[in-house]
C-alpha cells in the first residue's frame, strides 16, 4: 500500500479516562505512524470527536448546532494529535473544510496530495463541513478524494463480529467480509452513507484494535490481525 487513510476514534485516544486525551496512547499512535511512513506509506488521518462531544444524544440542542460542535471537537483532536506527531519527529498538516483562523489550512485535494507527497502526515479535521454527516462519511469521502489504497480503522474492538462481542461472548469474528454483507447483515461498522461510498469506489477497509501492540504498523504493512472488508 502506498497511501492509506487512518481513522482513529476519539474515545480510543482518551484511553482509560474515556474523555480528553491520554498522552501516552497518543504517543504510541504517533510512533507507529512514524514507522509506517518510514516504510514508505503515505498517511492521512481522520479522528472522531467522541472524547469531547456526543451531540446526537442531546435532546436540548438542535441537530445542526450539535453536529457543528462535533466538528469543532474533531478540530481540537487533530490539532492536539498533530502536535504529538511533531513531537516524535514527523511533519504534519491539519486541513479543515472551513476556515479556522490561522490554526488550520483550508482543505483541497491538491494541497493535501502535495503535502502527502512531501512526507507530511495529513490530518483531515472538521468532518465534511456539513451537519448530518458523520466522521465515517468524512473518512470515506476523503479516502476517495485522495485516492487512498485502503482505510485503516483503529477501534476498541479487534475486528468485525456478527454481533456485539461485549454483550455476546459467542460472537463470531470475521476474517473477511464484504461491504454488501455489512449492509445485508446490518453490521454497523460504518454508517450507511460511508459504506455505500466505499463500496461504489472500491476502497477496502481494515478494522483492527488500537490496543494491540504495533497494530497500526502490522496492519498497515499487511500483517493483518483484524477484519478485511472487501469491495466484492
Amino acid at each position: 500500500m502506498k497511501r492509506v487513510l487512518l481513522k482513529l476514534s476519539g474515545e480510543a485516544l482518551a484511553g482509560e479516562k474515556k474523555t480528553g486525551f491520554d498522552e501516552a496512547t497518543c504517543i504510541r499512535v504517533a510512533e507507529q505512524v512514524k514507522q509506517l511512513t518510514a516504510d514508505g506509506v503515505q498517511v492521512a488521518v481522520v479522528i472522531g470527536g467522541g472524547n469531547f462531544w456526543r451531540g446526537r444524544s442531546s435532546e436540548t440542542i438542535e441537530r445542526t448546532r450539535a453536529d457543528q460542535i462535533g466538528m469543532l471537537a474533531t478540530v481540537m483532536n487533530c490539532i492536539y494529535v498533530s502536535e504529538i506527531f511533531r513531537h516524535v519527529g514527523m511533519k504534519t498538516k491539519v486541513f479543515t473544510p472551513f476556515l479556522v483562523g490561522s490554526m488550520t489550512e483550508l482543505f483541497s485535494r491538491e494541497a493535501a496530495t502535495e503535502s502527502l507527497g512531501q512526507g507530511a502526515v495529513v490530518f483531515l479535521a472538521g468532518g465534511t463541513g456539513h451537519p448530518y454527516f458523520s466522521t465515517d462519511t468524512a473518512t470515506a469521502l476523503r479516502a476517495v478524494e485522495l485516492s487512498c489504497d485502503m482505510i485503516l480503522m483503529a477501534r476498541a474492538v479487534d475486528g468485525v463480529y456478527d454481533s456485539d462481542p461485549k454483550t455476546n461472548p459467542a460472537a463470531k469474528k470475521y476474517d473477511t467480509v464484504s461491504y454488501q454483507e455489512l449492509l445485508d447483515k446490518k453490521l454497523a461498522i460504518l454508517d450507511l452513507t460511508a459504506t455505500v461510498m466505499c463500496m461504489e469506489n472500491k476502497i477496502p477497509l481494515l478494522v483492527f484494535s488500537l490496543g494491540e501492540e504495533n497494530s497500526i504498523v502490522n496492519n498497515g504493512n499487511g500483517k493483518i490481525t483484524g477484519t478485511v472488508v472487501t469491495v466484492e
